[in-house]
């Protein structure tokens, strides 16, 4: 398994950044690597909902179709898959002073021959967090000014 991690400290309030991060669909406007990101269950974010993504990865675009498996009033974990892998993506919000912390973590399981290659490919996975995490403080310290 290769598990991807990255904590951003941000402005906003937790309530406001939890808001914002677990309504998935809002992924392509933090996470470079994930352009695209729709919504195929109606009404507000709940355990069961599915979502459409494509995943940017080594200049390929991978479809994956994710659902939430965990929501808490802090936390969220979304199960994505396709043939190739399953990930597991959990954000959890934390009060931080005036703002909030986010803590996200992605765990990546290869499948079938793909798991010979799992040492290879770690740092193509690794490469991935920087941008999110830069694009997810950009994104939620923006909101904290308006």
């Amino acid at each position: 398994m290769i598990t991807v991690t990255g904590t951003v400290n941000t402005a906003l309030d937790p309530a406001r950044a939890f808001d914002y991060l677990s309504a998935f669909e809002h992924t392509p406007e933090w996470d470079p690597g994930t352009p695209v990101v729709d919504k195929l269950t109606a009404g507000p974010v709940a355990v069961g909902h599915r979502y459409h993504a494509e995943a940017e990865f080594r200049g390929k675009r991978q479809p994956l179709t994710y659902e939430v498996i965990e929501l808490t009033e802090r936390r969220i974990k979304l199960r994505g898959e396709n043939k190739s892998v399953i990930s597991v993506d959990t954000i959890e919000v934390s009060p931080a002073g005036t703002g909030s912390k986010v803590d996200y973590t992605a765990e990546f399981q290869l499948k079938g021959l793909l798991k010979l290659a799992e040492a290879f490919v770690r740092p193509a996975f690794n490469s991935l967090a920087g941008p999110a995490m830069d694009g997810m403080k950009k994104t939620l310290d923006s909101q904290a000014s308006l």
